[in-house]
């Protein structure tokens, strides 16, 4: 399979299997799924706000789903596994809200109140800002959109790619469809558990400035260097002269045959040519 196609399935794999769990998981909370391929198998993270109904009484439910891939998309027996992760702060989950929402409107609450309590949620979760979109046929027979907003939101550029977390949903009412839209400004985390490392562009933190030595311990601790500096050079000119000295010391009294050296006090021996009369 070339490059080009191996994309194109693993795109067309993806979206298959996010709408089948957005559809079966959708009063569970199903927040967004993430697939991860290995040499062996293949894992399938679903990550949702309510784990346990997701799982089911004994894992029966996450087994069923397991089936149901695997049979869909031609897996070998042990090559899927489907496993749940709960959404650390549903706050800051896009996915989540706009499922929330979908449930408070098919309920029958009135729009303005729904978004109004989608928006205070999010933004109480410590979102840097948030806006919720309604459009159809809201009140009455004729289709308009509602817009309803809190705080800083960035929508172009990079930075509106990764900090803004968006979700769709339509609502089959009574009425016709309603389409719903929530963008969530993430908050930025150095950690990147509630939001991205790679903070914005636009934010300057300023450092505070280093302490500056004064003029005169500057120059003392100059004439302290240089001090030490003369002090090491004497003593080395000291060890230098020492060893020179040492060297240069003659070897007092001669060695004898065997290499001894005669006490300064022993007799001298008298010398025969002399007694000879030599």
């Amino acid at each position: 399979m070339s490059t080009k196609r191996k994309f194109v399935a693993d795109g067309v794999f993806y979206a298959e299997l996010n709408e089948l769990l957005t559809r079966e998981l959708a009063e569970d909370g199903y927040a967004g799924v993430e697939v991860r391929t290995t040499p062996h198998r293949t894992e399938i993270i679903i990550r949702a706000t309510r784990t346990q109904n997701v799982l089911g009484e004994k894992g029966q439910r996450i087994r069923e789903l397991t089936s149901v891939v695997q049979k869909r998309f031609d897996f070998a027996d042990g090559a899927v596994e489907l496993y749940a992760e709960r959404v650390q702060n549903r706050g800051l989950c896009a996915q989540a809200q706009a499922e929330s929402l979908k449930f408070k409107l098919l309920g029958g609450l009135a729009v303005r109140r729904a978004c109004y309590g989608v928006v205070r949620f999010v933004m109480e979760a410590s979102a840097k800002g948030v806006e919720v979109i309604v459009t159809g046929k809201l009140r009455g027979q004729r289709a308009k959109a509602m817009k309803f907003g809190d705080g800083y939101m960035i929508k172009t550029g990079h930075a509106g790619q990764v900090y803004t977390d968006i979700a769709v949903r339509h609502v089959l009412m009574r009425q016709g469809v309603v389409g719903i839209k929530v963008s969530i400004m993430l908050p930025h985390d150095p950690k990147g558990l509630q939001g991205p490392k790679i903070p914005l562009d636009d934010v300057v933190t300023i450092m505070e400035p280093k302490e500056e030595m004064s003029a005169a311990s500057m120059l003392q601790a100059q004439q302290e260097r240089e001090a030490a500096a003369a002090a090491a050079a004497a003593a080395a000119q000291a060890q230098a002269a020492a060893a020179a000295a040492a060297m240069e010391q003659p070897i007092e009294g001669g060695a004898g045959m065997d290499g001894a050296t005669p006490p300064a006090d022993a007799p001298m021996e008298a010398d025969p040519n002399v007694a000879a009369g030599f």
